[in-house]
């Protein structure tokens, strides 16, 4: 990814937090067990977001446990042209009970700096840990993810009301192909 859309990403990820002061506050589970939470997870719809205008199919998010409390995050996508496109950040918890993060794509580098950090907070997740939805207090971006590459239909259908109950549009909802690579 180039610098200039590194950096306008970051500044809009600042500003959307600025935007959910008129909405009711977003509710979250009431606690996030992060070592269970680790690993790869399946995205299985979408809110469109701009970076991921390029993806096309299989997009995953592995996360991993750092030893400075901070979890690395790899978000990954098939391209159109076939080639992969890979995102590294960071993720850090605003709350004890680690329902509420943010996330920087940001240089290394520059990952300090008090912008470019987009709020990740975890709206719903099943008791095994292989079913969970996270969403951001503005209600523009929406992630529906799974341990695998399918989610349950119930599940589903469940998650997609609790959206709409909790203010989301989800007319422009993407659902997201997996299985096509070889």
């Amino acid at each position: 990814m180039n610098m200039k859309y590194m950096l306008f990403a970051g500044a809009m990820c600042g500003a959307l937090s600025v935007q959910a002061a008129d909405l009711p506050p977003l509710k979250t589970v009431p606690q996030v067990d992060v070592q269970r939470y680790a690993g790869q997870w399946y995205e299985i719809a979408r809110l469109p977001m701009p970076y991921q205008d390029q993806c096309v199919s299989d997009v995953t998010a592995t996360y991993r446990i750092n030893s400075n409390d901070t979890i690395s995050v790899t978000n990954r996508c098939l391209k159109s042209d076939g080639k992969w496109s890979v995102a590294e950040g960071l993720a850090r918890a605003h709350n004890a009970e680690n329902t509420k993060l943010s996330v920087t794509f940001l240089p290394k580098a520059i990952r300090w700096l008090p912008v470019g950090k987009a709020p990740y907070w975890v709206m719903a997740l099943d008791s095994d840990y292989q079913y969970a939805m996270v969403g951001q207090p503005d209600r523009k971006y929406l992630w529906l993810l799974s341990r695998k590459p399918q989610m349950d239909e119930t599940v589903y259908q469940s998650y997609l009301k609790q959206a709409q109950e909790q203010g989301y549009d989800l007319s422009a909802l993407i659902r997201t192909k997996h299985g096509q690579t070889k």
